[in-house]
């Protein structure tokens, strides 16, 4: 088998060809999935390798005190002899994976073969291809989590750890210096934990990460910024816990710490840094300074690590194993989310290629992660399902007949975008509106003229008079209300996105099988815009492939928005990626057949590839780091010696054998949503083709859900139709 090894004398890594661990009682061998590359602690033991002896010798003074009093002990030649054979060894990387069980030792029940574990270590969970782990170091993965998140274990025990031991009380402010990997962790759990937390590091994209994920304020710890924010979250008496997740040689983090924390204020040391306590203001406040002991109790202890010796729930609460089955839970149940993390995910085969690039500064990353091949082979591409639905066309309906409308949900885009253009239109009546709030509702039904508001959506659903259903509520409930409207009997129309997840999409397209009723619609109104239209029929058809590129300068989004919650309300580009997708497709006239997506640090800006059946390529560039002043979308495709451009549809233009130049639109951005309505409201009338087909519908959902797939393999992902 293959594994990642350094030279701690001369610095080489390499991948060598090492033999496969032996299974021993107590424990179970491991085939590895991924496994986590530390880029603070692997790479300050990469970095100390490549120090001259001197160099070495000044960063690890305790290992200095030894080699000392080995010379008093033994003799200078005999302590030589030892510590030049100790560097001038291999030793191992790695202390944090995930992977499937492959063998099971003598005494082990509760798991067997096949079965995905997440593993701890630095001696049991390194990067190889395979590992033996003893008992206490492994806890099964939960139905639900990807193994690339549950490799996260390890570090998230540390960062769990770190938090109990600052022992956080709700209600209470906290102040994280560091926001790096365990930094990041420490935040999200605090908040989880329903404490308000202030970040301090000298990254802003650190920082901005970190209020994304929970933080209230963050800054640059030179700055005022941190200060002011403590101030005005304790009201000028200092943060209740400090948690140290910095590294390095400065004394500052501690230094900060005793300024901002309260009287008699808790500081927990979690990474490695600097400790030079100023003894003056740690006295005068009476700080209880504490630290943190890795993944928990039980660490360092062979009779609970080595022999499997658990501690009594009773006197030990949280032990290693149990936080490291904590922290995978919470990850499973959304109230941790990790993806953000991962900025890089990298083949095992190239990690040496990898380390120096994270060494050398040419990988910028908070995480990074190696793939494995699976059993030695090269893992198939991922695939998503695009799924095929047959049903009988509905019964037309008389054209004289009013359209009756129904809407769930009442949120800014219904009540700026929808409604507006629906209140005045003839042959419509808004019938009810619900919503989850009463005085919602009220409002609503007073300013656009419902003729009911209410909260009962089952009422509005066994209605027979309503005639369609708009649902535009939160995403994550957008599948189960499509659902329930189609079964209803009711045509729909739902804002993007349709389905968070594969088996939401299912969901929707069994309730269409069942119940017969195909009339659906997803809120793609760029299609629709009239500037795009007319762009469109003026390139004409085309004959080769074509290249697309579409710009969104999505911006970042305010504090608070709900759009962040992406443990229930999906990822940003899940939420509205599905619009540029099918923009792209709508202008090639085709579906896409792979998706290839990349993503910087942080996962904020992304790189979404399409590729079609006549080897067009359609390129969507999705930012939320650029300038608030540049257009939001900007869009070209090229084919054929022509070239049609999209001004963030205010002006569009075609290069051919003609030039076509539109004037400036005069007023608001028209992006197509009152012809979009105006399409479907006719379908309901008339009983005629939905503006957009089924299948089109499931193709686009189908895209958006494979982003996130290939974000998290790394790999081009197939859209598999059904046969």
């Amino acid at each position: 088998m293959k594994q990642v090894v350094q030279n701690y004398k001369s610095g080489e890594l390499a991948v060598l060809d090492v033999p496969v661990p032996g299974c021993k009682p107590g424990g179970v061998l491991v085939r590895s999935a991924y496994s986590l590359i530390s880029t603070g602690t692997e790479l300050m033991k990469v970095s100390e390798a490549g120090m001259s002896m001197l160099g070495k010798a000044r960063s690890r003074p305790d290992q200095v005190a030894k080699v000392m009093q080995s010379v008093a002990t033994n003799g200078l030649p005999a302590t030589y002899r030892k510590v030049m054979g100790k560097l001038d060894s291999y030793t191992p990387l790695g202390y944090s994976l995930c992977g499937v069980v492959e063998q099971v030792g003598a005494g082990i029940d509760d798991v067997k073969v096949g079965d995905l574990v997440a593993c701890a270590g630095n001696e049991h969970a390194l990067h190889a291809e395979l590992n033996w782990v003893p008992k206490n170091l492994y806890v099964p993965v939960p139905d639900g989590l990807a193994p690339q998140h549950a490799a996260f274990g390890t570090v998230g025990s540390i960062a769990m750890q770190g938090v109990r031991q600052g022992e956080p009380q709700l209600g209470e402010v906290a102040l994280v210096i560091g926001l790096g990997l365990i930094g990041q962790l420490v935040v999200q759990l605090l908040a989880a934990s329903g404490v308000r937390v202030v970040g301090a590091d000298p990254d802003p994209a650190r920082c901005e990460l970190a209020e994304r994920l929970g933080a209230a304020a963050c800054g640059d710890p030179a700055s005022a910024a941190v200060e002011n924010a403590v101030a005005e979250l304790t009201d000028g008496h200092g943060v209740d816990q400090v948690y140290l997740a910095a590294g390095g040689g400065s004394n500052q983090p501690v230094e900060l710490a005793a300024k901002l924390a309260r009287d008699r204020g808790r500081v927990v040391d979690i990474g490695k840094c600097r400790l030079d306590l100023p003894w003056n203001a740690y006295y005068e406040k009476e700080l209880d300074v504490r630290f943190s002991r890795s993944y928990g109790p039980g660490r360092y202890d062979p009779s609970y690590e080595l022999e499997g010796r658990d501690y009594p729930i009773g006197y030990v609460r949280w032990t290693e194993r149990r936080n490291l089955a904590c922290f995978l839970d919470l990850a499973a149940r959304g109230k941790v989310d990790v993806e953000p993390l991962i900025s890089h995910v990298a083949d095992f085969d190239d990690a040496v290629e990898t380390y120096q690039r994270l060494k050398d500064g040419e990988l910028k990353a908070i995480t990074a992660l190696f793939r494995y091949p699976e059993h030695g082979v090269e893992a198939e591409a991922p695939a998503v399902a695009v799924p095929t639905v047959a049903v009988k066309p509905s019964p037309a309906r008389a054209g004289k007949t009013p359209v009756r409308l129904a809407f769930v949900g009442a949120g800014n885009y219904a009540t700026s975008m929808l409604l507006p253009h629906l209140a005045q239109r003839e042959g419509v009546e808004l019938s009810t509106v619900v919503t989850t709030t009463a005085l919602s509702a009220a409002n609503t039904q007073r300013k656009f003229g419902f003729a009911e508001a209410t909260t009962d959506l089952d009422a509005v659903l066994g209605d027979k008079s309503i005639d369609a259903v708009f649902v535009v509520t939160r995403h994550s409930s957008h599948a189960d209300l499509t659902r329930k409207a189609l079964l209803a009997g009711k045509t729909v129309f739902v804002e993007k996105p349709l389905a968070l997840t594969e088996d939401e999409l299912a969901s929707v397209l069994a309730a269409v099988e069942e119940s017969g009723n195909d009339r659906l619609q997803v809120g793609f109104n760029r299609r629709f815009a009239p500037l795009l239209q007319e762009a469109r029929k003026r390139f004409g058809a085309r004959t080769g492939p074509a290249s697309l590129r579409y710009l969104v300068n999505a911006g970042r989004l305010q504090h608070g928005s709900w759009y962040l919650q992406q443990g229930t309300e999906g990822s940003r580009f899940a939420g509205e990626g599905g619009h540029f997708i099918d923009t792209a497709s709508w202008l090639l006239d085709a579906e896409p057949v792979s998706v290839y997506a990349v993503a910087t640090s942080g996962n904020e800006d992304l790189q979404v590839v399409l590729r079609y059946p006549d080897g067009s390529t359609a390129t969507i560039s999705y930012v939320t780091t650029g300038a608030p002043g540049f257009p939001k979308e900007t869009l070209d495709l090229v084919a054929d010696g022509k070239v049609l451009r999209l001004d963030d549809f205010v002006r569009a233009s075609v290069y051919g054998p003609k030039k076509w130049v539109s004037s400036r639109l005069p007023k608001a951005r028209d992006k197509g949503q009152n012809a979009e309505l105006a399409a479907f409201i006719k379908a309901v009338r008339t009983g005629g083709p939905m503006p957009v087909p089924l299948q089109s519908l499931v193709a686009t959902t189908a895209a958006t859900l494979a982003v996130q797939t290939g974000l998290a393999g790394g790999a081009p992902v197939t859209l598999e139709r059904a046969r």
